[in-house]
């Protein structure tokens, strides 16, 4: 019978696909900590005190590529190309979610509204990256490799996803609400078929180096069919509500600094 635990079991029991599965999420993660460094460095003159905590933001990215990248080279592996159809990160920003890379790259301040964009997209992909952590620590919290890298991981895009509701809230106190709501409501619905499709590709290219079944390839993609329409019909809208969360200022201190050898 298929599950999530023991999918993801037979994609870390295997090097290769341990490989890919890692290269993807250390590319991901490398990449939005880039993007927030960037944004940091650009944040407009009137909300400089949001600088600090989206550098912590983008530093919390950085130390996840780098716990990735360090898990394949405890096994001796090297990272894997990452395929295009199945770069998450590079399609969010290829199909307008997030601040665009050349805009990024230029030395010029980003306007407030900018940041209430970048704020509003990280809002939806950081609940993304919550739950799929909050799987992975489920299943795999006790295990001896994964377990400390696992629960380091999923703390961090808990407190990402706890800054992005403060801030979006005191950004739509100030009268940016309907702004906030459009931009929530149109990244969330391109989110999930962007997910929809990354999870199809990654999940071909697991398929070919597991040599999985035409049954349990077809059953996998079904099952990937199948949630972005209970997610197209309503499941978006988990993404865009907007709530003040438990931990208030969770991007105010500075970040944790554990390496993993």
């Amino acid at each position: 019978m298929l599950s999530a635990r023991s999918l993801f079991q037979e994609i870390i029991d295997n090097d290769e696909s341990f490989r890919l599965f890692c290269s993807i999420a250390a590319s991901g993660e490398s990449q939005g900590g880039w993007e927030n460094g960037r944004i940091a460095a650009l944040v407009p003159e009137g909300e400089r005190g949001l600088a600090p905590k989206i550098a912590r933001h983008g530093a919390d990215e950085d130390k996840h590529g780098r716990i990735f990248n360090a898990l394949m080279k405890k096994r001796g592996l090297e990272p894997a190309p990452v395929p295009a159809e199945a770069d998450y990160t590079m399609l969010l920003e290829k199909h307008g979610i997030g601040l665009a890379h050349d805009q990024l790259r230029r030395d010029e301040r980003l306007s407030v509204q900018d940041i209430v964009t970048y704020l509003a997209h990280s809002r939806v992909t950081e609940q993304r990256a919550s739950e799929q952590m909050v799987m992975l620590r489920k299943h795999f919290a006790d295990d001896p490799d994964l377990g400390r890298a696992v629960k380091m991981i999923s703390n961090d895009e808990d407190n990402h996803l706890a800054y992005c509701h403060e801030e979006l809230l005191r950004f739509a106190y100030a009268g940016h609400g309907r702004t906030i709501q459009r931009i929530l409501r149109e990244c969330a619905l391109a989110e999930i078929a962007i997910y929809r499709d990354v999870s199809l590709a990654v999940m071909d290219h697991m398929g070919r180096v597991l040599r999985w079944s035409r049954p349990k390839a077809g059953a996998l993609a079904a099952g990937i069919h199948a949630m972005y329409a209970y997610e197209r019909l309503g499941g978006w809208r988990r993404m865009v509500s907007l709530r003040m969360p438990e931990r208030r200022d969770a991007l105010g201190g500075p970040p944790a600094t554990v390496e993993f050898a």
